[in-house]
């Protein structure tokens, strides 16, 4: 299986010598004990053939196997086999967590041998190991060594491993020299080949603790294309996520070609088409298409090792397969993101990367036909901002982009821009950021201010966004699932809200379908519970807790993985979709749900604990015994106003980038929230400090200006004043 690259960098740490007193029973007899309980775990692509292979460990009698996450590869039909030959498929995922890089598959059969699982707490640096996995597809392969040392990396606890590991390993057990699992292999490291990590088997029982169960049916469905938006061809694996496109495994056409087909209408000539691609490893290629037929026939520029190729594809094969320009350029940028652009026109194609054009042609051969994007052979790639625009749209760009650099000509390096450009950009959003950031990368000197403006005009740009869905409207008529994925989207900028909105939508429209005609609240309450935990798998947070991916509703929903107000929002959405009146109630520490029937008495729900009942009695007694206990009070259990759980969102991730050190977002967060409450003094007064710290020194005098002027209580107005006259006029 390909090694996750946060890790692919770890330095090689000391080696201690494995104890000497020899173990009660041959590797032989141990490994002659495990080989039943071990098993192959395959992942099929969409033409059905073989595109991955791991190991997974029997946990239960009746069909429980953990594994690896990176082994089961999301959306794909997964099948294991035993040792003895018998292949059976999987019918569903009881649990998953990326962020652990843990899963647990089920298959239909009973009276399965499930390994012991041990307490890696008790391990011992210099104890022997053995692990038994399928290194380079050499199944049921067995390698022995020792625990060299415990580790934390990236909030995961770590067995480092004096053995050698390889692609294959991954997800087979761990054991001590009495069979009892210590952990799960999940890496190697690529500085040395005796060194390798495993994850805490600690770390697995919370899954099996609290599943978070998603039929077959519905993980193949996660990161599928919209197929109102795109037509795939020529097989490879294209999928959303974060706003960007995706595509691995090699694609059925001539040279692994696979195409992905905007259903975009495309205007007439001239029109521009552009997108920015990153791809790996860089003798691949992936880029665009025009003039498409749906079929063979269409044209493709695009980076290939290092060069560029405009070519046009009269069919099948290679003798129908015509490079019409090839070319180098200073402009491209190796193993980065990389804008290419072509302008068609009536009589001729041009085409572009990152703004500086590279090839001119005439050819005319093909005509009409849909816009979209290509890969060739092994490459995996990302694309992210594709566009179609017409001409007028070319136009506006070009003015825009020649309006952005008079602007910021003359910003000063030693300070951040000043207030009145922020204004004027916020309009142009995305388009200001491009080129704000190339303007970056040319002008050294300047870079760091404008990297900063740059995400400052995202940022007001989701702040307009917000005041449109929140100023002026009665609590009812805020659209609180558009205004959560917008707050995601000041970290993500690729993030198209409106496609997550739009499958919300389509999941809602699908759990109505299945209510009876005479459905009332208590059977819709039943069958949105069971859609939502069983059928689509959400559950809360199970390790770093405050991670901002539990917040960012967008990976929420990606990852069906979230903190109590985050799946509380999407519980709340999608019961407003179906007719059901729920609310959100902001208990301290541990947001919560109340369901209010037209008719019955109101019930609290615990979305984070998967969607059970909950009486105010509970609720009060948790505050009780909590870590910091609270006296609960009245006012802890009245309904949450949208803005107040909008405001309760940010404040989570200014907490989380608070204890990171993470300052641009520290102010980023507290910039929105006071777009959502301007009159909060303490905002106020922490984003003056942000702003001063920052250089965004407009912003800190005009911040320092109104602390001065309403004297709010709780301030240190005098630090504000010493503060403030040091930042002159």
């Amino acid at each position: 299986m390909r090694v996750p690259m946060a890790f692919a960098v770890l330095a090689v740490a000391l080696v201690v010598q494995a104890d000497e007193t020899p173990p009660s029973r041959s590797t032989a007899d141990l490994v002659a004990e495990l080989k039943p309980s071990i098993v192959v775990i395959t992942f099929s692509g969409r033409d059905g053939k073989q595109e991955g292979l791991g190991t997974g460990f029997i946990v239960s009698e009746d069909g429980l196997i953990a594994t690896n996450y990176h082994v089961i590869g999301e959306g794909r039909p997964i099948s294991v086999q035993f040792a003895d030959g018998t292949k059976r498929e999987v019918i569903e995922v009881r649990a998953s967590d990326r962020q652990l890089d843990l899963a647990i598959v089920k298959i239909d059969q009973k009276g399965l041998k499930p390994l012991d699982l041990g307490d890696a707490t008790k391990a011992k640096d210099g104890q022997s190991v053995v692990a038994v996995g399928n290194p380079r597809g050499l199944k049921h392969s067995v390698v022995e060594g020792v625990i060299s040392g415990q580790r934390e990396i990236e909030g995961r606890p770590m067995l480092q491993l004096a053995m050698p590991i390889e692609a294959g390993n991954s997800g087979g057990p761990l054991v001590d020299r009495d069979g009892r699992v210590l952990g799960i292999i999940t890496l190697k490291s690529l500085v040395t080949n005796n060194l390798g990590f495993a994850i805490s088997v600690n770390s697995l029982k919370p899954l099996l603790e609290k599943p978070n169960p998603i039929p077959m049916s519905r993980w193949l469905t996660i990161g599928q294309l919209n197929p109102r938006d795109w037509t795939t061809l020529f097989g490879a694996r294209w999928r959303r996520r974060e706003g960007r496109i995706a595509v691995e495994g090699l694609g059925q056409g001539f040279g692994g070609r696979s195409l992905c087909l905007s259903k975009q209408a495309v205007p007439d000539k001239p029109f521009e088409v552009s997108v920015n691609v990153k791809f790996t490893p860089e003798d691949g290629a992936a880029g665009l298409v025009f003039h498409a037929d749906g079929n063979d026939k269409h044209y493709g520029f695009y980076p290939s090792n290092g060069g560029f190729r405009l070519s046009r594809f009269d069919g099948p094969d290679v003798f129908q397969w015509q490079v019409l320009k090839e070319t180098r350029s200073e402009a491209y940028k190796p193993n980065d993101w990389n804008e290419i652009k072509v302008r068609v026109e009536k009589e001729r194609i041009v085409c572009f990367v990152n703004g500086t054009q590279i090839i001119e042609s005439t050819d005319d051969e093909l005509r009409g036909g849909q816009i979209g994007l290509a890969k060739f052979r092994h490459t995996e790639a990302e694309f992210r901002g594709f566009r179609i625009v017409s001409e007028s749209g070319t136009k506006t760009s070009a003015e825009t982009a020649q309006r952005i650099g008079d602007l910021i000509k003359d910003i000063s390096a030693k300070q951040a821009a000043p207030m009145k450009v922020l204004e004027q950009l916020t309009p142009d959003g995305a388009a200001a950021g491009v080129v704000l950031r190339e303007k970056a990368k040319e002008l050294e000197q300047q870079a760091e201010r404008l990297r900063q403006l740059a995400t400052d005009v995202h940022v007001k740009k989701v702040q307009a966004e917000l005041r449109k869905l929140v100023d002026d409207r009665e609590d009812d008529k805020i659209d609180l699932l558009a205004a959560a994925l917008w707050i995601a989207a000041i970290d993500h900028e690729e993030l198209d809200v409106a496609d997550y909105c739009q499958e919300i939508d389509d999941l809602a429209a699908e759990l109505k379908k299945s209510f009876p005609a005479d459905a009332d609240d208590a059977a819709k309450l039943a069958a949105l519970k069971k859609f939502f935990f069983e059928e689509l798998g959400f559950h809360g947070g199970r390790t770093n807790y405050s991670a901002k991916a539990n917040s960012h509703l967008n990976e929420v929903i990606d990852d069906r993985e979230g903190m109590p107000i985050s799946l509380s929002i999407l519980y709340i959405e999608f019961g407003r979709r179906v007719g059901l009146n729920l609310v959100g109630v902001g208990v301290p520490r541990q947001f919560v749900v109340r369901h209010e029937p037209r008719d019955g008495s109101p019930a609290f729900i615990d979305v984070f604990e998967g969607g059970g009942t909950v009486t105010r009695q509970e609720i009060e007694e948790r505050l009780r015994k909590s870590e910091r206990p609270i006296v609960a009070r009245d006012e802890h259990f009245v309904t949450a106003k949208p803005r107040d759980i909008l405001i309760r969102v940010m404040s989570n991730l200014l907490g989380r980038a608070s204890d990171d050190r993470d300052v641009e977002s520290m102010f980023h967060y507290c910039d929105t929230i006071l777009t959502l409450n301007p009159t909060s003094a303490e905002h106020r007064a922490m984003r003056f400090e942000i702003s001063a710290f920052t250089k965004r020194l407009d912003q800190a005098r005009a911040d320092a200006d109104w602390l001065i002027k309403q004297q709010p209580d709780g301030i240190n107005l005098e630090r504000v004043e010493g503060i403030r006259n040091q930042l002159g006029k």
